[in-house]
């Protein structure tokens, strides 16, 4: 085990994503025991997890950004944005996926951690652009990067909601798919 600060890790992942999969690794199950006891659905507080370390993972890597200070206050205060957007959208959400016939994303432990571990040995902006088209890629960085709503993406991109929502559902599909894969290989 990595006896280095979070802070010490965090600093290092911007060198060469090490630190950030240390990091991760030593607060996930924290965050997601958060998301757990607050949603009471499981893949929901995975789904909220991975989302708090994307976000965390891509704030760090903002150069332009100072490091925290306190890390874990700054990751559980990430995590309980992350919470509070999701009860925000969560109505429109669910009902526009049953509304499009998506299936919701099922991710078991082994799925969230190489995720995670994909995450954190690329630029997680280039992995994006690596793998998706570049209408997915862009909807996946607005939505979960940007953290913006579906209809600010979609008023920009001209097109509805629904659509933008479909690009980010199959954007994520991918993206495990290719977890999947490189986990199997």
């Amino acid at each position: 085990m990595d006896s280095r600060s979070d802070r010490l890790l965090l600093a290092a992942s911007r060198v060469d994503g090490a630190g950030f999969d240390v990091f991760y690794r030593r607060h996930r199950n924290a965050v997601l025991a958060y998301h757990a006891g607050r949603v009471r659905d499981p893949e929901l507080a995975a789904d909220l997890t991975a989302e708090t370390f994307a976000a965390a993972l891509v704030a760090v890597h903002d150069r332009g950004r100072e490091l925290p200070g306190e890390p874990v206050g700054w990751l559980f205060t990430i995590a309980q944005r992350k919470f509070f957007d999701s009860c925000r959208r969560g109505r429109v959400e669910d009902a526009a996926r049953r509304r499009l016939s998506f299936e919701r994303l099922e991710l078991d432990d082994q799925d969230i951690e190489r995720i995670g571990e994909i995450a954190d040995s690329t630029d997680l902006l280039e992995h994006l652009d690596r793998y998706l088209p570049p209408d997915q890629a862009f909807a996946v960085k607005a939505r979960i990067v940007d953290e913006r709503d579906y209809s600010e993406i979609a008023s920009q991109l001209r097109c509805s909601p629904e659509v933008v929502r479909m690009r980010v559902s199959r954007a994520l599909k991918t993206l495990r798919q290719v977890a999947t894969e490189d986990h199997d290989a």
